[in-house]
């Protein structure tokens, strides 16, 4: 594995061996740029990407613990030294916890807190310079309807989407000047294993993960003049409510 500067635009995905992430990955290394993603396990990054190279596809990994500032950091600076650029980040990165404010465990929410807000604060603190240094690039944070939307037994999870759409429009601010542009996705109802290995939501209805990577690559693809700095999906058809 050599250093050195690549002609291909470089992408990194957080939480990228699975679901929505995996599928960003995809989307992006299929449109030939070089891919790395990450996990919070070196098992799951290993058998990602080996399915990706078992297609040909130009995607790499490290493990990292979005929690963790040094994990952040040295996730950052190998993207930085294997291609030498950084065109895009995702924060894809996240987790639920989901119980009644007096009955949810505050490690528990503290976990999601530090994996959905402060995990993406530290990717961004740290690869929005080497962005600069190349002349831009573009930061998009995957969040939630439930950045918008509270509901019951959601105080962490709604607390750190609504903290991240906050921190999101912020550092479209902080950046435009610096040709970074920084965008959100708000996704609904989404058919992954977001709860887990056999979590049920697999409803027709929903969203695929692949309707939330092309989202992104619109993103990207977006005139220079213009930020959309963030985007809502929802299923088209969810069903009626009784």
């Amino acid at each position: 594995m050599g250093n050195g500067k690549t002609e291909k635009n470089v992408a990194l995905v957080t939480g990228g061996t699975r679901g929505i992430g995996r599928s960003i990955a995809d989307r992006f290394a299929r449109e030939d740029w070089n891919v790395v993603i990450s996990g919070r396990t070196l098992e799951s990054v290993r058998s990602a990407t080996a399915a990706f190279q078992k297609e040909n596809l130009p995607v790499e990994g490290k493990s990292a613990d979005s929690r963790k500032e040094d994990d952040v950091r040295e996730l950052v600076e190998f993207v930085a030294e294997r291609f030498g650029r950084l065109d895009l980040l995702v924060n894809n990165a996240g987790i639920g916890e989901f119980a009644d404010v007096t009955a949810i465990d505050p490690k528990d929410f503290r976990a999601v807190i530090e994996t959905n807000l402060l995990g993406p604060f530290y990717a961004t603190h740290f690869a929005a310079p080497i962005m600069q240094k190349n002349g831009g690039g573009f930061i998009v944070n995957i969040a939630s309807l439930a950045a918008v939307n509270a509901f019951a037994g959601g105080s962490a999870y709604n607390a750190s989407k609504f903290g991240l759409l906050g921190f999101s429009d912020a550092c479209m601010l902080d950046l435009r000047h610096e040709g970074i542009r920084v965008a959100v996705v708000l996704p609904g109802s989404v058919a992954t294993e977001f709860g887990g290995p056999g979590d049920s939501r697999s409803s027709d209805w929903m969203l695929s993960p692949e309707d939330v990577a092309d989202a992104v690559l619109d993103l990207v693809r977006f005139p220079d003049r213009a930020i959309a700095s963030r985007i809502e999906l929802r299923p088209s058809r969810p069903p009626r409510r009784t």
